[in-house]
């Protein structure tokens, strides 16, 4: 066999192992049409490249791919080099600092080894997509991988904290899970001084640092409700409570997770749940909705939404009222 087919064949077996956690010695086999020796031999060469390939113990043996010192070459079908470039675009306007420059020089480089075809069909994907993107708080991608490797690793976590007066103080936390709302991202910890969980916005923290002190995992509620519910509900002075005449799918269309809570009321409602300093504000966004509506509490927001009407009415002028 010419050294070229060793080449390719040994680039397969590469990519077969990036594709399953673990293959046994005969499925490989089978897939790169040769024998079981030959497989044996590929792996060794593979490991001489500094590939880890460990051997899968228990019947019929077999191996996988671990983690090495250096990163290996990704080597993707058709579908996942769409998808990877796709992302990569996308990516390059995301909310995590250093990510956009980054992903433009991964998709440079994909784009420079991929084949027209794949490469036409990328940019007619691109071409026919918008992507609206709101202000967003940049998160450090340290900041993200460190607190990742936390949760991870179940590792307390030191850091300084912006409060909402802009005041900032040290705290100490057992992390959980990091939750993305599309404007900012989140972690949802225990805080070990105040002996409760608490929600911190990632953009507010500042010297990040995992400690080598381990925690035993808590009983804990769901992360993503408890971040719904900590930034559209507790951080506020007035928590309202709104039947709105519409389905509960397409309001949650039009409120953002980290502005308000949608439940279904039956029978065609839902009701809104939202938050805010100031009342009036939360009788403009319920007004811009566009929906029958109807204040459960509180019923100061019927005082401001009355009041809201007649600032309306008179802006529209007494031709206006008279219609």
């Amino acid at each position: 066999m010419t050294v070229e087919a060793t080449t390719e064949r040994v680039l397969r077996l590469l990519g077969l192992l990036q594709r399953r956690p673990s293959w046994t010695a005969a499925e490989l086999a089978a897939e790169l049409r040769v024998t079981d020796r030959s497989v044996r031999r590929d792996v060794e060469r593979l490991r001489a490249l500094g590939y880890p390939v460990h051997a899968v113990p228990g019947v019929g043996g077999g191996y996988r791919l671990g983690a090495g010192t250096r990163l290996p070459p990704l080597l993707l079908d058709d579908e996942e080099a769409i998808a990877t470039a796709v992302s990569l675009r996308l990516a390059a306007g995301g909310t995590v600092a250093g990510a956009g420059e980054a992903a433009l020089r991964a998709l440079a480089k994909l784009d420079q080894v991929m084949p027209p075809r794949l490469r036409a069909e990328v940019r007619a994907v691109h071409g026919a997509t918008e992507t609206l993107v709101g202000p967003g708080a940049v998160v450090d991608a340290e900041v993200l991988v460190t607190l990742a490797r936390a949760c991870r690793d179940a590792l307390r976590v030191r850091f300084r904290y912006a409060a909402r007066d802009g005041a900032e103080r040290e705290r100490t936390v057992e992390p959980v899970r990091m939750v993305a709302t599309g404007r900012r991202w989140y972690l949802m910890a225990w805080d070990v001084d105040r002996d409760g969980w608490r929600t911190f916005r990632l953009d507010r923290m500042r010297e990040v640092a995992a400690t080598t002190w381990r925690f035993a995992a808590r009983e804990h509620p769901d992360p993503v409700d408890y971040v719904r519910r900590s930034v559209a509900e507790a951080p506020y002075r007035h928590l309202a409570r709104i039947r709105v005449h519409a389905r509960p799918g397409r309001v949650r269309e039009l409120v953002p997770p980290e502005v308000g809570r949608v439940e279904d009321g039956g029978d065609g409602w839902c009701v809104l749940v939202v938050g805010a300093d100031d009342l009036d504000r939360i009788a403009v966004r319920v007004a811009r909705l566009g929906f029958e509506t109807e204040v459960l509490e509180p019923p100061e927001l019927r005082e401001a939404a009355a009041r809201l009407a007649r600032r309306l009415a008179a802006m529209a002028g007494p031709d206006e009222m008279q219609q």
